[in-house]
């Protein structure tokens, strides 16, 4: 597996917003995104072991599996192995794929020119670009959140929510606490 970056912080965004986790970067997404802030030419070819001894030094119990797209690399087994230290395993993925069995919280971050595969997941979290959010109705979720394109149309996607209300506000406090 190409891993970008491991490391802990608080997750910045959607409903675990403010809870220490451990994330797993994977590189390479099927997707280019202008607005993505992972450099997928980066990172370096990992075993399931070597992951899983990286992440076993850290308290936080919660894992976010996050890219690019991980869903192109996560596998089962991995997802087991963080299980087996103690972990609750959360994926962010922008629904292309099919998901491996196991992971215990589904975060669908679709984009533009993607097809979605996913018919639910715990949150949907969607960039707000002014696009037309009918297209995101199929999917079952707990949870919605629109969240502003880098911080940079937040009163753009506050008017949105006042007329949608059924959708919450997801904001980057990572970028916004100038945290990782």
């Amino acid at each position: 597996m190409k891993v970008n970056e491991i490391f802990c912080s608080l997750q910045g965004e959607g409903f675990w917003t403010g809870t220490p986790s451990i994330f797993i970067r994977f590189s390479g997404c099927n997707l280019r995104c202008d607005f993505c802030d992972t450099r997928h030419e980066d990172g370096q070819e990992m075993t399931e072991a070597e992951i899983l001894s990286a992440t076993a030094g850290y308290k936080a119990r919660h894992v976010v599996l996050t890219g690019g797209e991980p869903s192109l690399q996560v596998t089962a087994s991995l997802v087991q192995g963080l299980h087996r230290q103690g972990r609750r395993v959360a994926i962010e993925t922008n629904g292309t794929h099919p998901l491996p069995e196991g992971i215990d919280w589904i975060t669908c971050s679709p984009k533009e020119g993607g097809r979605v595969v996913l018919s639910r997941a715990d949150e949907l979290k969607v960039v707000y670009q002014g696009q037309d959010f009918s297209q995101y109705d199929a999917i079952e979720a707990r949870w919605r959140f629109v969240q502003p394109c880098s911080c940079r149309n937040t009163e753009e996607c506050v008017a949105w929510l006042m007329q949608h209300p059924d959708w919450r506000l997801s904001l980057q406090t990572h970028k916004i606490l100038n945290i990782r």
